[in-house]
């Protein structure tokens, strides 16, 4: 019985951040080589123009260069874990391992305490998306367009990388090029010690705050207007800096859903702080699952999540 409940908390912790990746990123409404609809820059130009660079412009510019610096050169990112989740009256605590390799593969996974037994497994890659229920050993294994609650809200890979990496993103895109800063808008004029990065793409808009001194990602907004599906917002927090290589990685991360979207405001506040972040390489990036377990239709997975 005790396993069942602990079980459930942690897929239940999972289902939350599904959700909450899921208003990570929309559907991108650019293709490679065009500019964002709606992007300004603080000086009121339209991004993408061509326009005489002016001193602020070119200052603007060496700002989202140095946040764009900022990111770390290792390709993995391994470590122990400590899961929290906070929904409603739910406030719950468990371990876990975060693996990353960029450009393949997100994986988190949940352990049961003490034991150190996974219990369930989230895995995103950039072209498929795979729940493990280790109880009842079952499974979803599905490309993103099979995923209706994924689809509806546009879940891309790379934008959901940058987010866990601590990273500039461009929705649609997998890298932000040299010839894409341009298109962030910068408010070097802004009070405090955080200087807002904003882009706007059709319903959302992005704002990252970073460190004015280092361009150091601090803070992550992203929020949704919708007439139809009322304002989510999700907001993710970096903190406990650790060195890797010659840059640093955010230790703990705590990101914070809210939603209008669903008859009622749901919110729910996932942290993960980890034990200690390696470069580790070591790890196998396809999950093998095995024969005995059966594959059931996402559908079903998420009504049985959600009625956990």
């Amino acid at each position: 019985m005790r396993t069942k409940i602990i079980y459930k908390i942690g897929l239940m912790g999972m289902s939350a951040l599904l959700f909450l990746a899921s208003c990570g990123s929309k559907k991108a409404l650019v293709k490679e080589g065009q500019g964002v609809a709606g992007v300004t820059t603080q000086s009121g130009k339209t991004a993408g123009k061509a326009t005489n660079a002016t001193t602020s412009d070119l200052q603007r510019l060496a700002f989202v260069q140095k946040v764009a610096d900022t990111k770390v050169y290792a390709e993995n990112i391994v470590g122990g874990i400590t899961f929290n989740l906070k929904a409603g009256d739910k406030d719950i605590t468990m371990p876990g391992q975060l693996r990353m390799r960029k450009d393949e593969v997100i994986r988190l996974q949940i352990t049961i305490p003490l034991l150190g037994t996974e219990v369930g497994r989230l895995e995103f890659t950039p072209t498929y998306v795979l729940v493990i229920d280790r109880l009842h050993k079952q499974y979803v294994k599905a490309n993103y367009n099979e995923l209706d609650f994924l689809k509806n809200n546009g879940l891309n890979f790379y934008s959901l990388q940058a987010l866990f990496w601590n990273q500039l993103f461009l929705p649609g895109q997998q890298k932000v090029s040299e010839s894409n800063l341009k298109k962030y808008g910068v408010d070097l004029q802004a009070m405090g010690a955080m200087v807002p990065v904003t882009l706007t793409d059709g319903n959302i808009t992005y704002q990252w705050n970073a460190d004015k001194n280092d361009g150091r990602i601090m803070r992550t907004d992203v929020t949704y207007k919708s007439a139809q599906h009322g304002t989510s917002t999700l907001v993710w927090n970096y903190s406990d800096f650790k060195s890797v290589g010659v840059k640093s990685f955010p230790g703990t991360q705590v990101f914070s859903f809210t939603t209008t979207a669903t008859k009622k405001k749901q919110q729910a506040t996932i942290s993960i702080s980890m034990n200690e972040v390696t470069t580790n390489g070591n790890w196998d990036t396809q999950t093998t699952v095995s024969d005995r377990y059966k594959q059931i239709a996402a559908q079903d997975i998420l009504k049985q999540i959600m009625n956990l």
